[in-house]
C-alpha cells in the first residue's frame, strides 16, 4: 500500500489587531459576568421606586433618580404631611453635616399608584397574602395619605435608624427599613416597637 507523507500543520497566526479585539472582549464579557455574579438584587424598595410598567406618571407620585426631600417640585414630596415634611428636612439638614444625603425613593402616591403597586406585588409574590406583607391597599396605606415616605440610601436609612426619634421620624416595619413615619412622641419617649411587617399593622387590617 502506498503511503502518503502527511502534510506538516501550519498555524494561522493573528495579526496584532485581531489579538486585541479578542482580549478586550474575553475583558468586557469577564466584567459583565463579575458584575451579575455579585450585585444584589433589587429590594422592594427599588420596585416601589418607579414601578415596572404601569402608565403612572409623576403627577400620581412616580419619582426619577436623585429626588431629595428638598425637591418639592414633585407631588411626591410636596403632598407629604407638612409636619412630617418639616421633621425630614430638619433630619436632612443635620445628616448632611455628616455628608450623608437623605434622598426620597417614594412618598406620596395617589391611590391608582398605590393600586398598581399592589397589583405588580402580587404578581411578585404569587399571591395577595404575601403581597400584604410589602404593599398595603389604597384604602389603608399611609403613603396614600401623605403619612410615610420611603427613604434612600442605605447610608440614611442607618442614619435615621440611629437618629431619627430625635426628630420624631420612626421606621414602622422590620421587614421595611427604608419606611418611615412620623411620631411626635418619639422625641421624648423613643419610637414604638417594629410591627414585624405591615400585615401585624392594626391599620393595614380591612374593614
Amino acid at each position: 500500500m502506498r503511503q502518503t507523507a502527511a502534510r506538516p500543520k501550519t498555524r494561522r497566526r493573528l495579526r496584532p489587531t485581531a489579538v486585541g479585539l479578542v482580549v478586550v472582549a474575553a475583558a468586557i464579557i469577564g466584567t459583565l459576568v463579575h458584575q451579575a455574579a455579585s450585585s444584589p438584587a433589587p429590594s422592594f424598595s427599588d420596585v416601589l421606586r418607579g414601578g415596572r410598567g404601569g402608565t403612572t406618571t409623576e403627577a400620581d407620585g412616580a419619582l426619577p433618580d436623585g429626588v431629595t426631600v428638598f425637591d418639592d417640585q414633585y407631588p411626591a414630596v410636596a403632598n407629604l404631611d407638612p409636619d412630617l415634611l418639616q421633621a425630614l428636612r430638619e433630619a436632612a439638614t443635620d445628616a448632611a453635616d455628616d455628608g450623608i444625603d437623605v434622598y426620597v425613593n417614594s412618598g406620596w402616591r395617589s391611590p391608582e399608584y398605590q393600586d398598581q403597586l399592589l397589583r405588580e406585588a402580587v404578581s411578585e409574590y404569587g399571591s395577595e397574602e404575601e403581597a400584604a406583607r410589602w404593599v398595603a391597599t389604597a384604602e389603608t396605606s399611609p403613603h396614600v395619605s401623605g403619612d410615610a415616605v420611603d427613604i434612600g440610601h442605605s447610608d440614611a436609612t442607618a442614619w435615621l435608624s440611629e437618629h431619627g426619634a430625635g426628630y420624631g421620624l420612626c421606621e414602622i416595619y422590620r421587614n421595611e427599613p427604608w419606611h418611615y413615619e412620623l411620631r411626635p412622641e418619639a422625641i421624648s419617649h423613643r419610637c414604638p416597637p417594629l410591627y414585624a411587617d405591615p400585615t401585624h399593622d392594626p391599620r393595614m387590617q380591612r374593614s
